[in-house]
C-alpha cells in the first residue's frame, strides 16, 4: 500500500460537537422524507412552484443546503476537524478559533450551493425556451452523471483528493494561531474539498435535496475516497461506474425513469 492510499486516522473519537450536527442533519433529512415535505426545499420546486418570491426561495434552499453540507461533507472532513481541534485547544479564545475554522469551510460550500442554484435557474430558463430539450429532460441528468464520472479521472481530482487524504500534512503546512488564520485554514481545506467533490455534489444537487438514496450513496463514496485505505485507488473505478450509469440514462432513458424525476 502506497502513502497515497494510507490516510491518517485520528487516535481518538471525533468531537461530539461535530458528530451531533451530522447526526441531526440526517435525522432532519429522514424526517423530511417520512413526512413527504422534503421536496418543498428542492431547488426545482422552489424555482418552478411560483409560490414564494425568489429571495425567499433562495433562503429556503440555503436552509436545505446547509443540512446537506452537514450530512454529506462534514463526515469526510472529520479527521482534519479532529486534528485542528486538538491543535487549537491551547490557543487563546480556542472556541472562537474552532468556530472560525468551520465557518471558513462552510462558506466555501455555501458559495458553491449559490452558484449551483443560479446555474439551475439558467437551466430551467433554457428548458422553458427550448421545446426540444423540454421533451428530453433525462439529458440533464445523464450529462450530470457523465460530468461526474469524467471528473473522477482528472488531475485536479487526484491533487485535491491527495490533500484531503492527508490532513496532518495539510495542517502542518498551513496551521497558524488566531481566529483569522483559522478561518483561512478552514477556507483552504474547503477549497480542496470542493475541488475533490464538486462534481459528486452536483449529482446530489441534480437528484434533489430530498433524495436520500443519492445522499447516502454519495456520502459513502466521498467518505471512503478521503478516509478509506483504498480510497485513492477507488476514484477511477467509481468514475467508471458513473460513466456507465450515464450511458444507461442517455441511451435508454426509460431504464431509470425516476433517477432525476424533479427535472
Amino acid at each position: 500500500m502506497t502513502a497515497a492510499d494510507r490516510p491518517l486516522a485520528p487516535p481518538h473519537a471525533p468531537p461530539s460537537r461535530i458528530v451531533l450536527p451530522i447526526v441531526g442533519a440526517w435525522v432532519l433529512a429522514l424526517a423530511a422524507e417520512a413526512s413527504g415535505r422534503g421536496t418543498a426545499l428542492h431547488h426545482d420546486h422552489l424555482i418552478k412552484g411560483g409560490q414564494v418570491p425568489w429571495w425567499a426561495a433562495l433562503a429556503l434552499f440555503l436552509v436545505g443546503w446547509q443540512v446537506m453540507i452537514a450530512a454529506m461533507m462534514l463526515p469526510s472532513s472529520l479527521p482534519l476537524i479532529h486534528l485542528f481541534k486538538r491543535a487549537a485547544a491551547a490557543q487563546p479564545h480556542a472556541e472562537r478559533v474552532k468556530a472560525a475554522f468551520l465557518v471558513g469551510y462552510v462558506v466555501v460550500w455555501t458559495g458553491f450551493g449559490l452558484l449551483a442554484f443560479g446555474g439551475d435557474v439558467s437551466v430551467h430558463a433554457t428548458v422553458d425556451r427550448w421545446p426540444w430539450l423540454a421533451a428530453r429532460p433525462w439529458l440533464i441528468g445523464g450529462l450530470t452523471l457523465l460530468l461526474a464520472g469524467g471528473f473522477q479521472f482528472s488531475a485536479l481530482k487526484d491533487q485535491c483528493l491527495s490533500e484531503c487524504r492527508h490532513p496532518a500534512a495539510y495542517l502542518t503546512r498551513y496551521y497558524q494561531r488566531g481566529v483569522g488564520a483559522a478561518f483561512r485554514l478552514g477556507r483552504g481545506h474547503g477549497l480542496f474539498c470542493l475541488g475533490c467533490c464538486w462534481a459528486l455534489m452536483l449529482v446530489s444537487f441534480a437528484a434533489g435535496i430530498a433524495n436520500l438514496a443519492w445522499m447516502a450513496l454519495l456520502t459513502l463514496v466521498m467518505v471512503y475516497e478521503k478516509t478509506g485505505r483504498g480510497g485513492a485507488r477507488a476514484a477511477k473505478p467509481i468514475g467508471g461506474g458513473f460513466l456507465a450509469l450515464a450511458g444507461l440514462v442517455l441511451l435508454h432513458p426509460g431504464w431509470m425513469p425516476a433517477l432525476f424525476a424533479a427535472h
